[in-house]
């Protein structure tokens, strides 16, 4: 299962492909037992080579900008028709809508499950609810009752008079004598 981030990184992924204008944008969760390659697929495509190169910057920026995170790489930026970002738990393909009809990675992937935007953010709102009351419920429970030792009061210059001994040195100070030894060796 995908983490909490990796699904908030999706989803910004996807909104940046419709802040610049991408057409028919597509989120697939792939099959885990099909795929070791990642979770998702982002796919959209974009009306010229321009605005998919446009589409892929502002991904990266807004990802980069907001969570820190680049992408372990891109490919076919240079020429524009198919732009292809990894961000390991999804990658981001960004077509122009020839290669997108001629390749056809939705018919390629038909265990694929399609996802809209919606449908993720109400999958990451119930997943941030159900961390959130965990987290409640362990803060809930008793702690373990920490032990500590025994605290036993050392004797002090009071208790000395109380108890009669005269000779008792109060706990951690050495007698001056002993230090006036010490310092002469």
């Amino acid at each position: 299962m995908p983490s909490i981030e990796s699904n908030q990184l999706l989803l910004a992924a996807a909104a940046a492909c419709e802040d610049k204008k991408a057409d028919d944008i597509r989120i697939l969760a792939l099959d885990p037992a099909e795929s070791g390659l990642t979770d998702y697929f982002l796919i959209c495509n974009g009306t010229n080579e321009r605005q998919n190169v446009a589409i892929t910057d502002e991904v990266e920026l807004r990802l980069k900008r907001d969570f820190g995170v680049y992408p372990n790489s891109v490919e076919g930026r240079r020429q524009g028709e198919w732009i292809l970002m990894d961000y390991v738990d999804f990658i981001v393909h960004v077509f122009s809508a020839e290669k997108r009809a001629f390749y056809g990675l939705e018919r390629l992937r038909k265990s694929a499950t399609t996802l809209s935007i919606a449908d993720l953010n109400a999958e990451l709102s119930e997943r941030i609810a159900e961390t959130r009351a965990k987290k409640a419920a362990k803060k809930r429970l008793p702690a373990k009752a920490k032990r500590t030792p025994s605290k036993v009061p050392s004797p002090g210059k009071a208790a000395t008079k109380r108890s009669g001994l005269k000779d008792a040195a109060p706990a951690n100070t050495t007698h001056k004598t002993t230090r006036k030894k010490a310092a002469k060796k």
